[in-house]
């Protein structure tokens, strides 16, 4: 995959990954009192510290879920597997990764495995 377009996602992806971060602490006092007892550099260090699960199972499970996503992906990037299908190992289409940079698998697998979970 293009070292540029990778660069490009993993960008978005740490930006998407502080936003979260903001509205968690935003939405969670016990979150946010998590943050400030840290003291860490950035938001960035705060997410990928392990972080109370009890104080997770309290936020948005929504955000939760795509901050876990968000950092598979990062750690996809990191690997040198970022772009991969996790199913059929194909390459996923830069159009579906610019639409969800956290995707993991290509349009056809993603489409087989909803119809399998219907």
């Amino acid at each position: 995959m293009d070292k540029v377009f990778v660069e490009e996602m993993k960008t978005d992806l740490m930006k998407q990954k502080e936003e979260i971060m903001q509205s968690l602490m935003s939405e969670s006092d016990d979150f946010n009192a998590i943050v400030k007892a840290k003291q860490p550099k950035d938001l960035a260090d705060i997410a990928s510290d392990d972080i109370d699960r009890n104080t997770l199972e309290t936020l948005s499970a929504n955000d939760v879920k795509r901050l876990r996503l968000i950092d598979s992906a990062l750690s996809r990037i990191e690997n040198e597997r970022y772009g991969l299908c996790m199913r059929c190992n194909k390459k996923i289409p830069s159009e579906r990764l610019k639409a969800i940079p956290y995707a993991l698998m290509c349009i056809e697998c993603k489409s087989t495995d909803e119809r399998q979970n219907r």
